[in-house]
């Protein structure tokens, strides 16, 4: 781990944790309903739950990077130079 890393930890990790072992359990969850020959549209469901929570997850994550690792990055900035960065943090949002 890098020495920034343990000073200045991440402010969501500790919520994308949260949804990996969510998704974490319902792959379990999946894997017992295919032992259980539960129907394929049922499995499909839970699938696409799983993979959501992983996309979401990893959505999390890089935001909170970009957020944190970037303004750290370029430090303090004129009004307009903030702006940029602000506009560029947002729209990572639609990705």
């Amino acid at each position: 781990m890098r020495d920034m890393e343990k000073t200045n930890p991440h402010h969501h990790h500790d919520a994308v944790a949260k949804r990996l072992k969510r998704a974490q359990g319902h792959l379990g969850s999946i894997l017992q309903m295919m032992e259980a020959h539960r129907p394929c549209l049922d499995l499909a469901q839970q699938l696409h739950a799983v993979e959501k929570a992983i996309s979401q997850a990893k959505k999390i994550l890089i935001q909170d990077h970009i957020d944190h690792c970037l303004q750290d990055a370029v430090g303090d900035l004129d009004a307009d130079k903030q702006r940029t960065i602000d506009e560029f943090k947002e729209i990572t949002k639609y990705l």
